[in-house]
C-alpha cells in the first residue's frame, strides 16, 4: 500500500502530533476552530471513525500492520500511515503504544446543551473532574449503564484526551457530550425539565434507592471533583442531595466508582 511510510526521520513535522505536541497544544492547534486529538488502539480508533471523526494520519508498530491494526489500515488507504519497530516508536514517542497504534484525528464542533439533552431522560453532569482516567471510566459506565449523555464543566479533563478516550474504550465517541457553565448549569438543566441530583454526603441526603428519586421522568446525576466533591453552591441548587449507603466506616467512593453505582441504580432500563 502506497500510503504506508516507514519512519526514517524522527524530526519530520508530520510526526509532531505524536511526539512533540502536548494534549493542550493539540486541542488549541486550530483555534478558534476545533483542534486535534490522538486516538489509541484499534478499538478506540474504530469507534471514533464510526462516529464520523476525520483521520489525519496513523502511527503503527510494524508487526501490527497485518495484525490487530489490519482492518483499520485497510480502511484508511487515503491517509499517511507511519510505521516502524516497537523500539523506534518508543524512542520517538517515549512510551509503548497500546495495541501498537495511534491515530491523529480532527475534533468536531461540539453540540449545544439543548441538542445533547433533546431526547435524554438520564444524564451525567461532571463538575471539575480533572483526572482523565476518571473521566474515561465515567464515560464507559455511562455508556454501559443507561445514561443518555454527559455534560462537563470547563475544568474537567477533556474526554478526547488520549488517556480518557482509551480508558473509556472509545465510548467517548458514542455517548453525546458537551460543556455547560458551572455557575448556571444546574438552572439550565432545570429549565430543560430535569430534576437534578447532587451526589454528596449531607445531613439531608436521601438514599440512592429513594422511590421518588428513582421515578423522576428526567434526571441529571451530578458528580464532583475527586478531592473536594461538589461545591456548596451546586449542592444547594440541586433538587436532591443523594448518598450511596456505605459500610465498614467507609465514607465515600472514588468518583468513577460512585458514578457506576449511581448510573446502575438510577438509570432507566427498558
Amino acid at each position: 500500500m502506497s500510503n504506508i511510510i516507514e519512519i526514517t526521520d524522527f524530526y519530520a513535522p508530520e510526526l509532531d502530533v505524536y511526539a512533540r505536541l502536548s494534549e493542550v497544544q493539540l486541542l488549541r492547534l486550530y483555534e478558534p476552530n476545533p483542534g486535534i486529538f490522538i486516538a489509541e488502539s484499534p478499538k478506540v480508533i474504530e469507534r471514533a471513525l464510526n462516529a464520523g471523526y476525520e483521520p489525519i494520519s496513523c502511527l503503527v508498530e510494524d508487526k501490527h500492520l497485518d495484525g490487530e491494526a489490519k482492518d483499520i489500515v485497510h480502511r484508511l488507504q487515503d491517509i499517511p500511515i507511519y510505521t516502524a519497530s516497537s523500539e523506534i516508536l518508543t524512542k520517538l514517542t517515549g512510551f509503548q503504544l497500546t495495541r501498537g497504534m495511534l491515530c491523529a484525528m480532527k475534533r468536531s464542533l461540539l453540540p449545544s446543551i439543548e441538542e445533547v439533552c433533546a431526547n435524554a431522560r438520564r444524564i451525567a453532569v461532571l463538575e471539575d473532574v480533572v483526572n482523565p482516567t476518571n473521566v474515561g471510566a465515567i464515560f464507559r459506565s455511562a455508556a454501559a449503564l443507561h445514561m443518555d449523555a454527559v455534560l462537563l464543566t470547563s475544568a474537567c479533563s477533556n474526554p478526547l484526551y488520549r488517556r480518557a478516550a482509551r480508558v473509556s474504550m472509545g465510548t467517548v465517541f458514542q455517548v453525546p457530550w458537551t460543556y455547560l457553565d458551572k455557575e448556571d448549569g444546574i438552572t439550565k438543566l432545570q429549565q430543560l425539565g430535569f430534576k437534578t441530583a447532587a451526589m454528596a454526603l449531607s445531613d439531608d441526603s436521601v438514599s440512592i434507592d429513594n422511590a421518588k428519586l428513582m421515578s423522576e421522568e428526567k434526571l441529571a446525576i451530578v458528580l464532583g471533583t475527586e478531592g473536594d466533591g461538589l461545591t456548596l453552591n451546586t449542592i444547594a441548587n440541586c433538587d436532591y442531595t443523594v448518598k450511596i449507603p456505605m459500610s465498614h466506616g467507609v465514607d465515600s467512593l472514588n468518583v468513577a466508582a460512585a458514578s457506576a453505582v449511581a448510573f446502575w441504580q438510577l438509570g432507566i432500563r427498558e
